[in-house]
């Protein structure tokens, strides 16, 4: 009986303190449980043309905040291509570069991890609009372009699946 309350008090001290970093993280992102809507944008895309909030609806979409040199980021890459791959119709993934040199940088990282999905080039007002401190930073959408649900760090294919069930139409 000892031992189960030394590992239940162990657990605690360490739990806590990520409980408390992950709250300070997330404190300023857009809310999430009121489904307000999500900031309007319309941003020049990677390989050309632009796109905005409003040919997003109609589907659940992952607005995945990133930085080229982000290694957190990075590491998330095939857990996003799993996640777009095995999403189908239901969810879509769309990249938002934030905190880059140049174009060119945004490409290269797209090239070296594989990554498919639509990338669009931020700028400063995207951050401010999205709240953006730190990456990766992503917003889930409703079918209705509505804050689902946010997150701050790695997340997993199976963690964006989780956050994107029930939000199709």
């Amino acid at each position: 009986m000892k031992r189960l309350a030394r590992w239940i008090l162990q657990a605690t001290a360490l739990l806590l303190p990520a409980l408390a970093i992950y709250a300070w993280q997330t404190r300023d992102l857009l809310p999430a449980g009121d489904r307000v809507a999500a900031p309007a944008f319309r941003l020049p895309a990677l390989h050309g043309g632009a796109l905005g909030l409003d040919a997003l609806q109609g589907r659940a979409t992952v607005l995945y905040f990133f930085a080229p040199w982000c290694g957190v980021c990075a590491a998330s890459s095939p857990q996003l291509r799993w996640f777009d791959r095995w999403s189908g119709d239901s969810a879509q993934v769309v990249l938002v570069a934030l905190d880059y040199a140049s174009t060119a940088e945004v490409a290269d990282y797209v090239q070296r991890h594989d990554l498919t999905m639509p990338v669009l080039l931020g700028d400063t007002g995207t951050a401010r609009d999205y709240r953006i401190r730190g990456f990766p930073t992503y917003y889930v959408l409703d079918a209705d372009g509505r804050v689902a649900a946010r997150d701050f760090g790695f997340s997993t294919a199976p963690g964006l699946w989780w956050r994107t069930l029930g939000l199709a139409q």
